[in-house]
Order: structure tokens, then sequence, then C-alpha cells
């Protein structure tokens, strides 16, 4: 049995929070790189690199979130399978995952450098930015097949309930991104390039990492290059939860990037000021996915062993879990804003002032956006992960970014009002959320 963490058996929350925790620290590290890069470069330099690093990064998390997206299909589907003791089934998804992603990786890099000049002004980056901007982009677009390669892979031990070895792989290339961040951006004062390249080297460590891990372990699994191929009922399996899951994380990312544009229209304060808190955000935004994963591998499991009862239980676990976190992120954003925000451009009052509105309102969407997350994940892992990609749409196209286009024109003194529109879109996918449990999975057994 390849099962490392079986959340069929036992008590519920301790073996959730044995896969969460490890799942959570790695994915607090990963975002540390951004976070990094953000930091290192506002000690260094002044508000338009800064500027220059969060667009740039704004896109590559975008990025990332609909890589991981369309990846957790193979998660999702793996622990389906091992839920149900079908081992041989759980082989032939890495084996068709791995002849999927690998080509499709190259295409997508290919791809995105050559829409690299219509993304930057798309976004509207500022002119004093725009060097910058475009070299951070280049860098990172190269390094797209590595995401793929790593989110890939990581899949299928998330899949197999292994969420402490990506966590170990994390931290030895974040240590190695900090290294390269200092190293680069300082003494030899390549600005957002450095940024860049201390990024990517990061995540060829960690694909390097990943792949001597799985190597060793696919000995004892017994997976040969045969199964290295395409099946189309594998494919059918992966896509059918992860293109749904993809689409939605992107639609999220979309209007993240709309209200970047809007800041960016604004001034390379605004620009700094949304950057900085959207990045904290983000960061503290970790737990919700990680408990929206837990959810989704624990739901999984259990269908596939036919326990729809004890899934339900971990919906409501995770989101009891979110919710608790949601206030105290509610607290720390209302009492410390401006000094944690001052970290990232000490002496830059007006942004540290413009920032701390920003932060104020947005921090409520912590405890709310936690709650559709959990139903998120549990509807992907239901096959039915459609669910999730509508209510974005509603949410994304009537709240998010009219609230915010609309906040920026009425209220151009203050950010407060802009903040609100993202907690206010949450709220909406809530409701809508709560509809779709009450019609699909009140009545009968999830699927």
């Amino acid at each position: 049995m390849i099962l490392e963490n079986d959340l069929t058996e036992g008590k519920l929350f301790p073996k959730m929070m044995n896969f969460a925790i490890p799942y959570l620290l790695a994915c607090f590290l990963q975002t540390f790189y951004g976070l990094a890069d953000l930091f290192i470069t506002g000690q260094f330099y002044g508000a338009a690199p800064v500027s220059a690093v969060f667009i740039g990064s704004q896109v590559m998390h975008m990025v990332i979130v609909m890589i991981t997206g369309l990846t957790i299909g193979c998660a999702v589907s793996i622990a389906r399978s091992l839920g149900g003791r079908d081992e041989k089934n759980a082989y032939r998804l890495m084996g068709t995952s791995a002849a999927f992603f690998i080509p499709l990786s190259f295409l997508v890099s290919i791809l995105l450098l050559l829409l690299m000049p219509w993304i930057l002004s798309l976004l509207q980056t500022p002119p004093e930015a725009l060097e910058d901007t475009a070299d951070y982009l280049f860098i990172c677009f190269l390094g797209v097949p590595l995401i793929f390669s790593y989110n890939m892979m990581s899949s299928f031990l998330r899949g197999m309930g292994n969420t402490r070895a990506p966590m170990i792989f994390v931290a030895l290339s974040g240590i190695v991104n900090i290294g390269l961040d200092y190293l680069l951006i300082g003494p030899f004062h390549m600005s957002a390039k450095g940024a860049a390249i201390g990024t990517v080297g990061a995540e060829i460590l960690s694909v390097l990492l990943c792949l001597f891990y799985l190597y060793h372990k696919a000995k004892i699994l017994h997976v040969h290059k045969k199964d290295f191929y395409f099946s189309k009922d594998s494919l059918r399996q992966i896509l059918g939860i992860g293109f749904p899951i993809c689409c939605q994380d992107g639609l999220i990312q979309v209007s993240f990037l709309a209200i970047t544009s809007i800041a960016d229209s604004l001034g390379v304060e605004t620009a700094a000021s949304v950057g900085i808190v959207e990045k904290i955000i983000g960061f503290l935004f970790l737990v919700p996915s990680a408990m929206m994963s837990t959810v989704s591998a624990t739901t999984a499991q259990n269908a596939g062993a036919g326990f729809h009862e004890r899934g339900k239980m971990g919906l409501t676990y995770g989101i009891t879990t979110c919710i608790s976190f949601g206030f105290l992120c509610i607290l720390l954003a209302l009492f410390k804003a401006q000094e944690i925000i001052g970290l990232f451009v000490p002496g830059e009052e007006k942004v540290i002032a413009m920032g701390s509105d920003y932060f104020h309102a947005y921090c409520f969407d912590c405890a709310i956006a936690g709650i559709h997350f959990c139903f998120s994940g549990y509807f992907s892992a239901c096959r039915k992960a459609t669910l999730s990609f509508i209510h974005n749409v509603i949410s994304t196209f009537a709240i998010r970014i009219p609230g915010a286009y609309l906040a920026a024109r009425l209220f151009p003194a203050t950010l407060f009002p802009m903040g609100l529109a993202t907690p206010a879109g949450s709220l909406l996918s809530v409701f809508i959320c709560i509809y779709f449990y009450r019609k699909y999975f009140c009545s009968s057994k999830a699927s």
C-alpha cells in the first residue's frame, strides 16, 4: 500500500492536521520567495524597482496558481484511487501526468514569452518600472517548465498523502533563494533581474530534489517506462478536476491583476502600496489554501472508499479552522498594519499610509475567503469542480473587478474602499457555495 497518510480511518482532525501542517509550511516557504524578492529589493532600491518586482511576481503568481490548479487534478485522482485501494490506476495516473504536463510546460513558456509585451501593456506598468519588470518576467517565463515539473511531482506525493517531503525540498531551496537575492540584488546591483535569477535558481534546486526523491521512490512503487503514455481515461480524470480549478484560480488572479492595473494607473506609490499588501495577504491566504487542499485530499480518499459522511466532516473541520485563523488576521491588520508595511519600504511614509488603509479593508477577506476555499476543495474531490469555477466567475465579474474600479475612481484619496471589493466578492462566493452544497450534497451522497 503506497498511501502514506490514510485519511479514511482513525480520528479525522489530527490526521488532517498531519497532512495540512507540512503542506502549509511548504506553501509559506514557497511564498517567502516572492516576499524575499520584494523585501530585499526594497532595502536597496526605491519605489520603482519594488513596483517592478511586485508586478512581475504578481504575474508569476497567477501562472503558478493556475499550474498548481491543473495538477490538483492529478493529486485528487491519485487520492481517490488509493482510497479505493486501486494502486494500478494510481501508477497509470502518474505516467499520464508526466506524458502530458512536460511537453505542455514548454509550450506555455514559449507562449508567455511571446505575449510579454502585451502583458506589460495590459497591466499599465509605470514607465519608471517598465525595464525592470520586463527583465524580471523574461527570466521567470524561461523557468515555467521548472514550475510545471515541481508541481506535478509534488502532486504525486500529495496524492499519496505525503506532504513532508515537499516541505523539506522547499525549505532547502528557500535558503538558496534568499542567499542569491542578497548577493545579486545587493553587491551585484542587478535589481529586479537579480530577484528573478534567485527565484529560478531556487526552482531548479526544488525540481532536482523532488526528482531524486521520486526516482528512488518509484523503484518501490514499480512505476515503469510503459506507464509514461497518454491514457485517455486517466487524462480525462485529471483534466476533469484540474482544468476547472485552473480556470477558477486563473479568474481569481485576473481580479488581482485587474486591481494591480487599476493601482498602476494611479501612480507608482499607489502601485507599491497595493503590491505590498497583496503580497502580505497572499502570505496569510496560505492557511485557507492549505485547508482547501486538505479538505480535497480528505474528501477524495473517503469518496474512493465510499465514506461520504467522513468527507463532509472534513469540510466542517476545514471551514472552522479557516474562520478561526481569519479573525486572528483581522486583529493583526487592524492594530499592526503600519509596522508590517514599513518593513518593506522603510521611510516611504506615503506608501505606508496608503497601504495601511488598503490592508485595514482587505483583511476581512482572510475570514471570508477560507469558507469558499474549503467548499471548492470539497466540490473538486467530488468531481464537481465546475461548481467552483461558476461561483468564482460570478463573484469576480459582478463585484471584485467593478467594485475595485469604482472605488478607485470615486474615492481617489484613500485605498480603503478599494480594499473592500475583494471581501465583498468572497462573501457572494460563500452564499453561492452554500446553495450548491445544499442542492447537490445534502439530499444524496457525494460521488
